[in-house]
């Protein structure tokens, strides 16, 4: 009798071109997140050239200043995988570079998170003054907890199986 095959769960690959793989996959994530921190970014970059700006409250000035250094800094932690690789290619560590261009997009798009929340409480506070405004905000962070870490990390663990 012949026994089923035994089921594969890995791929037969070098460390070198498991790092080849994992960073072409990762410079495909970072091309669509570095799309939306850039053009939210360079919205944010307008807003201060507007003619509503000078109406803004103190607390909306303050809300917009954060959002522009959290948009700032995303655009870095996103854009910083490319410049890490071009520092480091050659250099025979691209599997140290996959690592910290994955940890920089990590914190990206955490940072990017925030910013879309700040830009969006700022919209908000200026397109309607209602007391909804926070929970509005709180219900859209929520979603995108739920879409960028919930349900990956679910999926992770359910069906990761080492």
């Amino acid at each position: 009798m012949v026994q089923a095959a035994e089921r594969r769960t890995g791929r037969d690959e070098t460390e070198d071109e498991r790092a080849d793989r994992m960073w072409g996959e990762l410079m495909q994530e970072i091309r669509v997140a570095q799309m939306g921190v850039q053009i939210l970014f360079g919205f944010l970059l307008t807003v201060v050239f507007t003619p509503k700006y000078a109406d803004l409250g103190h607390t909306e000035h303050a809300i917009y200043i954060v959002t522009v250094v959290l948009g700032a800094t995303a655009t870095g932690a996103l854009i910083g995988p490319v410049s890490l690789h071009r520092l480091v290619s050659g250099r025979r560590i691209k599997p140290r570079a996959v690592e910290w261009a994955s940890r920089l997009t990590f914190i990206g798009l955490v940072l990017l998170l925030v910013t879309t929340a700040s830009s969006l409480l700022l919209i908000l506070r200026v397109a309607t003054h209602d007391a909804f405004v926070p929970w509005l905000v709180t219900a859209v962070v929520a979603w995108y907890l739920v879409c960028w870490f919930v349900v990956p990390l679910w999926v992770r663990r359910r069906y990761t199986t080492k």
